[in-house]
């Protein structure tokens, strides 16, 4: 990824429709803060129906988010729009990175929404069966890390990224993963590494705790 250094000379500006302590929200703000992009954020609230607007269902007739839109140019979807801030052509490193993404998104998430957010929105009993699914997340990104500091090669990547915000999204509900200390060397080595880390991931998993207390309260 670009440097800091290289980072601050980007002019480049991208309009991001977002919703604190959405993980692929957090994902992108950490994306384009490694690049140096100024993100133009528009908050869209679920509940006062703004996603149903005219004017943001002209931008994404889907109605979720993250929505990117650049010069014009509007984008939805969680990879689409993580790496849309790239722009780069592909390569078999590149083709790494892809992997792990769609593992995140395709594998790890999904075990992680489908075994909580039942829990969360609908007072589901815990499944056992869902829960053991996540423990094979970990088990995968333990493999991963074998032998290496980040996701997908020698340097940090949009992959790791978007891992990590799942990560600490698992941190917020308390799975205790201390037994995997690949992901644990890892994880610290990326909050500290990931630029803007705390300003970007901390507001995320602040609203998704205090969504958390409201639900369960």
């Amino acid at each position: 990824m670009a440097s800091s250094k290289e980072c601050s000379k980007s002019k480049v500006q991208i309009d991001l429709y977002y919703r604190p302590g959405s993980p692929p929200c957090t994902a992108i703000r950490l994306v384009a803060a490694a690049l140096g992009i100024n993100l133009n954020l528009t908050l869209i609230d679920f509940q006062s129906g703004e996603s149903l607007k005219p004017e943001y269902l002209k931008l994404n007739p889907q109605t979720n988010i993250p929505t990117m839109v650049d010069d014009g140019f509007s984008l939805w979807e969680r990879i689409n729009t993580e790496k849309m801030t790239l722009c780069t052509r592909k390569t078999p490193k590149h083709e790494l990175v892809d992997q792990r993404l769609y593992f995140d998104f395709g594998t790890w998430s999904e075990a992680f929404t489908d075994y909580f957010y039942p829990i969360l929105f609908c007072g589901a009993p815990r499944d056992q069966s869902k829960y053991d699914k996540i423990a094979v997340g970990f088990d995968l990104l333990e493999r991963f890390l074998e032998g290496q500091n980040y996701v997908a090669g020698s340097q940090l990547t949009i992959a790791d990224l978007a891992l990590i915000v799942t990560v600490s999204n698992l941190e917020v509900i308390k799975y205790d993963f201390s037994r995997y200390k690949n992901v644990n060397r890892w994880a610290t080595r990326i909050k500290a590494e990931a630029i803007s880390f705390e300003e970007c991931n901390g507001e995320g998993l602040k609203a998704f705790q205090e969504l958390i207390d409201y639900l369960t309260q």
